[in-house]
This record gives C-alpha cells, structure tokens and sequence, in this order.
C-alpha cells in the first residue's frame, strides 16, 4: 500500500523527517495504521521512534514545504517524476490512498492518466494501469476532522476496504 499526502508538514515531516510525524494528521493517521496491522504502533513522535510500517509506505505529491501549507501547481508537476518512480516501483495488486484531491490528481498525472477522467470523492475506488488500484480519501488534517467532513469511522473504512483489497 502506498499513502499519498499533500507535502510535508510543518511542524511534521519536515521537522522529524518522517510524514505525518509530529503534526495533527498524523494522529489519525498513524492510529488507523495501526489498527488496521499496517504500523507497529500508534502513534508515531520522531523518525526513530520505533514505529514500522507493515506492507505499507507514505509518500507525498510535494516534496518540500510549500509556502502557506498550500503547494502550487508548478510544485505539484515538478515534484510528480519523484511520485512517477514510486508508482513504478509497485508491483501489480497494489493499493494507492490519496489523501485529497490535490494527491489524486498527482497520482493520476504519475500513472500517465488525465486526472479529469477520474473524479475525486471520498471512498472512490479507481483501476490504474498495471494493476494498481486508487483509493480515494479526504485528507486527515485538523481542518477536515475539526469539521466532521472526516470522522475515525470513515478513515477506517477507508483503510480497512483498502486491506480488503491488498488482501485479494
């Protein structure tokens, strides 16, 4: 399974040097994880911390901080040859979460599909070329779970529909 995020967080990734580390979203995040047997543990505070993931990696469509929390869409192309070799790397059968539609879109453009063929919704379920299937998600920041627009349920049955389907 490959997760894909917006970019690093402030106050996250770009200070521990391990996605959704440190910042809000990786508390739900990291909780669903675990779990659904895809981390070692719960939470996750530092890049050394012991947390492993299991059949899993977390990846972002952006790969520096961008200014104001909100990449660019120059930033988004620049940084999609990096999310291009993820993709290829996977092997057939594998699932990709988006977190956002900022995400969907990357991944789209990194599998060489037009993003506006495949409308973003939470839970929208995706067949890519070579096997790969994507799974679509709100994004788990403060601002969607604040709000209600994410609960835990609905993370959950993202994730658990997602080792559904690894598991096939």
């Amino acid at each position: 399974m490959l997760v894909v995020g917006l970019a690093p967080g402030m106050h996250g990734a770009n200070r521990t040097g391990r996605p959704f580390t440190g910042d809000h979203a990786g508390i739900l995040l990291y909780r669903t994880l675990h779990a659904q047997g895809l981390a070692s543990r719960a939470e996750s505070i530092a890049a050394d911390d012991g947390l492993r993931l299991k059949n899993c990696r977390i990846t972002n469509a952006v790969k520096c901080l961008p200014p104001g929390n909100k990449p660019l869409p120059a930033e988004v192309r620049t940084c999609n040859r990096y999310l291009k070799r993820e993709l290829e790397a996977l092997r057939a059968g594998a699932v990709i979460v988006a977190l956002g539609s900022i995400a969907h879109a990357a991944v789209l453009r990194a599998a060489g599909q037009r993003p506006a063929s495949f409308r973003f919704a939470h839970a929208a379920e995706h067949a890519l070329p070579g096997g790969l299937r994507l799974l679509d998600s709100y994004h788990c920041s403060r601002l969607n779970t604040n709000t209600g627009r994410l609960t835990p349920a609905m993370f959950d049955r993202i994730f658990a529909r997602a080792r559904h389907l690894l598991d096939r």
